[in-house]
């Protein structure tokens, strides 16, 4: 049986490593979609169809996709490069906006015409004074143009964040801005560089090979494998190792929700972390975001994989608890790892 994961003796690691996390800059490139939630209060059932009547409350927007990994980054500190492609419309305006907001560099954001800013839109409602919940998602998609010369302009700014920056997040959200061709030469870069690749791919992740870690779910585990896990730990471990040796990197972070996280490495034993806090959980929304950002940011400041994984699984179980597309901040991080007996 694999050993379960302890943070006894690991907590000053830990604290020290959150520290260091303001020195390091992180290049995230990916799919930035526009989160947007539309608030209302039910009203009746409308005379028209069996539906129900929302009574408008209000709007918000928040970064998603790659935006949210990039997010969740700047809570911790952390300098960030934000590189992929816009549409020349009102949500790349949006988007923008939301990175300067957070403090993030949007000058390698490539804006083009013609490509509708990915949108996601949440309609939420319930009663007057209670809490509202989600009723209907409205999704606004659409595929990075393949030019060339829209790939060429990625692969100049990932070229540039490789000597500027101390990693690479590369968060795929199946919208076509992470370029296979441009993925080979970006990862090449910053690992001669000697610098990590980290790897979130919601379809395609057997397609990118050679980064040094990659973060899927176990959904997005069985989809690849075609196989079931099915709560079974020989499954998984046997799929983790299988999945490690295909991707050929040097590490695999698999998320579990409520049951924590495996993490497999070359020539080492798998890690089954627990799940950090409540199984009673709020929202995944973003999670995995999160998740990556955190592993990302620990591996840039020099950590070791399992250190970066036990900081990620803080960090999970702290977000998992919020809701929405939310981050987590650095003393928020420094006092679950003191909490934890």
């Amino acid at each position: 049986m694999p050993p379960m994961a302890k943070t006894n003796g690991d907590s000053s690691r830990l604290l020290s490593l959150i520290d260091r996390l303001p020195l390091i800059r992180v290049a995230v490139w990916g799919d930035f979609i526009l989160d947007e939630y539309l608030y209302g209060y039910t009203r009746r059932i409308s005379r028209e169809a069996p539906v129900m009547i929302i009574g408008y409350k209000s709007r918000e927007y928040s970064l998603g996709g790659a935006g949210n990994a990039a997010r969740n980054l700047a809570a911790l500190g952390v300098e960030v490069e934000a590189i992929g492609v816009m549409g020349a419309d009102e949500g790349g305006r949006e988007v923008r906006r939301l990175l300067s907001r957070s403090g993030i560099s949007h000058r390698m954001m490539a804006e083009e015409r013609g490509f509708a800013t990915p949108l996601k839109t949440r309609i939420l409602a319930g009663e007057e004074n209670t809490k509202k919940q989600q009723i209907l998602r409205i999704d606004r998609e659409g595929q990075v143009p393949e030019k060339k010369s829209l790939q060429d302009a990625l692969l100049v700014s990932l070229t540039e964040a490789s000597a500027s920056c101390d990693a690479l997040l590369v968060s795929d959200y199946h919208y076509r801005t992470v370029d296979q061709a441009v993925f080979g030469k970006a990862r090449k870069a910053f690992q001669t560089a000697g610098k990590p690749v980290t790897l979130d791919s919601r379809f395609r992740l057997l397609q990118f090979k050679g980064a040094t870690v990659a973060t899927p779910n176990e959904p997005e585990v069985e989809s690849q494998l075609k196989t079931p896990l099915e709560d079974d730990r020989s499954a998984l471990i046997e799929a983790g190792r299988s999945l490690l040796k295909k991707l050929q990197s040097a590490a695999l972070l698999i998320t579990r929700g409520s049951k924590g996280m495996a993490l497999f490495e070359k020539g080492k034993p798998p890690c089954l972390l627990p799940v950090y806090g409540s199984t009673d959980i709020v929202d995944v929304t973003g999670a995995g975001d999160t998740v990556i950002a955190v592993f990302t940011a620990a591996l840039a400041a020099g950590a070791s994989f399992r250190d970066s994984a036990l900081l990620a699984n803080f960090a999970g179980g702290l977000v998992v608890m919020k809701k929405g597309t939310a981050v987590v901040r650095p003393g928020e991080l420094k006092q679950a790892i003191c909490d934890r007996p």
